[in-house]
């Protein structure tokens, strides 16, 4: 299992998106800690570092596993047509 970590613009978006969709991101989360590379797990392209993203409906969760550590840090959560900017 893994550590979860925020970051400053996820957190924002969860404050202020409405419950039902905060429940539906934050059970894809809480699963993402038990299997950092679900099925559905696709790489970014055009980024440096390795960022992943899994679906949830028609929002982004993107992240980035850092093993040594045991970590996940949930970078970016927002619709797929702003997601990539």
């Amino acid at each position: 299992m893994s550590n979860i970590e925020l970051g400053n613009p996820t957190k924002r978006f969860l404050r202020k998106c409405d419950k039902e969709l905060y429940e539906r991101l934050m059970a894809k989360i809480r699963l993402l800690a038990l299997d950092s590379f679900p099925q559905d797990v696709k790489r970014v392209a055009g980024r440096k570092e390795k960022v992943f993203r899994i679906r949830v409906g028609d929002y982004r969760i993107q992240y980035v596993v850092f093993r040594e550590t045991n970590l996940i840090l949930i970078t970016d959560i927002d619709k797929r047509s702003r997601a990539y900017d």
